[in-house]
């Protein structure tokens, strides 16, 4: 009796354990996004802008806006090596365990990372050889810290290449793009270390289910047809769906296991020229920015998943209020749509999960950035922007929690602060 009592108990750990550590690798089916068992699965998710890559308007700065750029006024103010100490601390205080518990116990199963290459490989004009490529530690170990913590959540990460080699679209704050250097699409030599980056990922990634799908460009925004500059207008698309469909070849000669995601042009909306699936594991992302929530809004989306069979999912929404939200999700949602907000922390918003307070000597700072004041001195600038990095830690954040409500109504356990 007692035998039997320890093997049935025996049994059960084994079943918990196994309940635990997840369901299997997600995957497109019937149009749905599906767990390991079948089941449908909606992701709800959260997009961590800033941490990887920076915006210049997640931190108040009106002018341009680039991540270069920034640097390079911080580099102004402060000097060379302090403003390599600050984007050190940066990426280690913008996101912790911590940040991806808040998520967790607000209710989020998903989390998208937008990363930038040069955090895993150099840029084609500094290869000391060119055309190989030369991997860097920082991206990787980020994305692996990340990975840890959100396994230990129960989150799935999407990682998502934010900012390519050359940058993506005319749209340049969001990929970090240098209008002084070949875009991705003026270099094949940009866009073959974009494949290489998505095999290295692949590789290091392809037995981890907690991997939650590979989104390959972020909003392209790039006229291949002489256009809208933004590429809002083109009607065939087809260096776009040629890229994507060598990044495909390339991905699954390593790994077979992970979704695939997929945007069009004109920010990630234009389909036009899609060729239709050339993969098993295909999702159709498409971004939602201040227009209505309503069916018509949504039915170009529709209509693609009801012709291709494909799944759907809302890679970026936010950047509005909290009815807004609430409406927005609940329009995808009832449509079998997953989502993904944006984004997660921002300086002096209270529109998103984690507002990072801003020190009053920051705004100095701002200020003359934008030309409405002088310049700081050194130290002014010295400790206003290592107390934006302090501020950056979730613990000195404040949390938002009617924004956190909005998108997951009764999200947050026991209903308390994360």
């Amino acid at each position: 009796m007692k035998k039997s009592f320890l093997l049935v108990l025996a049994v059960a750990c084994v079943g918990l354990v196994a309940r635990a550590a997840g369901t299997g690798f997600l995957r497109a089916e019937n149009e749905r996004i599906v767990d390991g068992q079948g089941h449908e699965i909606i992701l709800r998710g959260m997009g961590l802008g800033g941490w990887m890559l920076q915006e210049g308007y997640m931190l108040g700065i009106n002018r341009e806006g680039t991540q270069h750029s920034i640097k390079a006024r911080i580099t102004d103010l402060i000097g060379k090596a302090d403003c390599d100490r600050f984007y050190e601390l940066w990426r280690q205080n913008h996101m912790t365990r911590a940040d991806v518990d808040v998520l967790a116990k607000a209710g989020f199963n998903s989390i998208r990372l937008p990363m930038h290459y040069n955090l895993f490989t150099l840029p084609i004009e500094d290869e000391p050889v060119k055309g190989q490529n030369t991997w860097l530690t920082t991206g990787f170990t980020m994305t692996d810290n990340l990975l840890a913590w959100c396994r230990a959540n129960h989150i799935y990460l999407i990682l998502d290449l934010h900012a390519a080699p050359g940058g993506q679209g005319k749209d340049r704050n969001i990929s970090d793009a240098d209008p002084s250097k070949p875009s991705l699409w003026d270099s094949e030599a940009n866009r073959q270390k974009m494949i290489a980056l998505w095999r290295k990922l692949a590789e290091r990634y392809a037995n981890e289910p907690w991997i939650g799908g590979y989104d390959l460009l972020n909003e392209p925004n790039w006229t291949f047809e002489g256009k809208n500059q933004n590429g809002t207008e083109d009607q065939r698309n087809q260096p776009l769906w040629e890229l994507y469909q060598a990044v495909t070849k390339t991905i699954r000669e390593v790994d077979k296991n992970h979704l695939l995601i997929i945007e069009g042009n004109g920010w990630g909306n234009n389909y036009r020229g899609f060729p239709g699936p050339w993969d098993h594991d295909m999702v159709l992302s498409f971004h939602k920015y201040w227009n209505p929530n309503t069916q018509q809004a949504i039915s170009g989306f529709l209509a693609l998943r009801e012709k291709y069979h494909l799944p759907l999912w809302l890679g970026e929404s936010g950047e509005n209020n909290n009815q807004w939200f609430r409406d927005c999700v609940a329009l995808v949602e009832r449509n079998h749509i997953g989502w993904s907000w944006w984004p997660f922390k921002k300086v002096n918003s209270p529109s998103c999960i984690l507002t990072v307070k801003r020190p009053d000597g920051f705004k100095q700072v701002v200020d003359y950035w934008n030309g409405r004041g002088e310049r700081p001195s050194r130290e002014t600038a010295m400790k206003a922007l290592f107390d934006l990095v302090e501020n950056l830690k979730a613990a000195n954040c404040h949390y938002n929690q009617d924004v956190a409500e909005a998108l997951i109504p009764g999200g947050s356990k026991q209903g308390d602060k994360p």
